[in-house]
């Protein structure tokens, strides 16, 4: 038996919106998406992009990123939320996370913004690791204090809801979302750049379409720039795919906590493992991230030849060639994260999965552990 990292699975849905678009049905698949997404996570706006990191990087024109300014994010996160903040010339600042999560440290994150009051420092990327939050609330309250932007980097959260609310309508600023996240790679890409805030999300528009503006009452190719913009947009046969899975999310999540459960009973207690905690019911385990203390690689190389494959989130930004020359960033300038990286190590978990394929994972898990002395 084989148990891929991640699978997606297609439905009659999805093959019927795919089939609409091929057959040249007059239905424009990206506004119906767009509708569908802002209603599904309660947002009043809901612009789509080619894929997340799009999303991302027009998150940052949408708040007028420029040369010298600052964003200050994890430390833990995928290379592209510093890597849109460089495309500007302007400077990411990163945070170590918290002991108990794979999150930024909000502590670390106040300190931070209290010592470094600047007009330059224009918002702040927070990245949910696995779906889980931080304290969305003390982060908004901080934001407002400090006079920072808040952008939500949901990648891992699709679906996920924190004190009933979904992500994308708790109070962020900008909240950017990925319908094939690092790692767990769909047949189709697309990313959701959502908001409620009429400026940003007018900005996003007319600069997701490179600034062009036309007049209704003028012929359709008679048009304007007015701006420096891109093209950020999803094309209808992607836009079709991923709308049809729209409907389909609680129910993904659902499984994913089964499958959490199941993981979390059967190795809770093995030596040399350490489970994610089960405390938060609105956990969406998107990933199901677990801690090996005894040589993680070795370990992962085992389940791999096992026929497991298996993820990591992430590589601290500061090991990483790039960063760690650009601001001359040392190995333990974030230790917290350092020690995390040492250990971690995403287990297989989609919505298909079946309870085999999880008794199988489990069954390999607990064999390699029995090895490690």
């Amino acid at each position: 038996m084989k148990i891929p990292f991640s699978k997606y699975v297609n439905g009659r849905d999805e093959h019927s919106n795919v089939s609409d678009v091929l057959d040249g049905e007059d239905i424009d698949q990206v506004e119906e998406l767009q509708n569908d997404f802002a209603s599904y996570v309660g947002s009043k706006y809901a612009l789509a992009t080619s894929h997340g990191t799009s999303a991302l990087h027009l998150a940052m024109l949408a708040l007028d990123l420029k040369r010298g300014d600052k964003v200050v994010c994890s430390v833990n996160a995928h290379p592209n939320v510093p890597e849109v903040v460089r495309h500007f010339d302007a400077e990411p600042i990163f945070i170590d996370i918290s002991a108990g999560s794979y999150n930024i440290n909000l502590d670390h994150l106040e300190n931070y913004l209290e010592d470094n009051r600047s007009k330059k420092l224009k918002a702040v990327i927070v990245t949910h690791i696995a779906g889980s939050c931080v304290d969305l609330e003390r982060l908004y309250s901080i934001a407002k204090i400090y006079e920072v932007r808040i952008v939500e980097d949901a990648c891992d959260a699709y679906g996920t809801t924190y004190k009933g609310k979904k992500i994308g309508a708790t109070g962020a600023d900008i909240v950017c979302f990925d319908f094939s996240s690092h790692l767990k790679k769909n047949i189709c890409n697309g990313g959701m750049l959502v908001t409620n805030d009429e400026e940003i999300i007018e900005r996003a528009k007319l600069l997701s379409n490179h600034a062009i503006v036309r007049d209704e009452n003028s012929l359709d190719y008679i048009y304007d720039v007015t701006n420096i913009g891109n093209d950020y947009s999803i094309s209808q046969l992607n836009a079709a795919y991923i709308r049809a899975q729209i409907k389909e999310q609680d129910k993904k999540i659902k499984r994913h906590q089964e499958i959490a459960k199941m993981y979390s009973e059967a190795l809770g207690g093995v030596a040399h493992i350490t489970i994610p905690s089960m405390q938060n019911e609105e956990d969406p385990f998107c990933l199901y991230i677990v801690k090996i203390d005894k040589n993680r690689d070795s370990f992962a190389v085992e389940l791999k030849e096992a026929g497991v494959q298996t993820g990591l989130h992430y590589i601290p930004l500061h090991l990483l060639s790039y960063y760690k020359a650009k601001y001359s960033l040392r190995v333990n300038d974030f230790p917290v994260a350092l020690r995390s990286f040492q250990q971690v190590l995403s287990l297989p978990i989609y919505a298909s999965m079946e309870d085999k394929e999880v008794k199988f994972v489990i069954e390999k898990m607990k064999k390699i552990a029995k090895t490690r002395v």
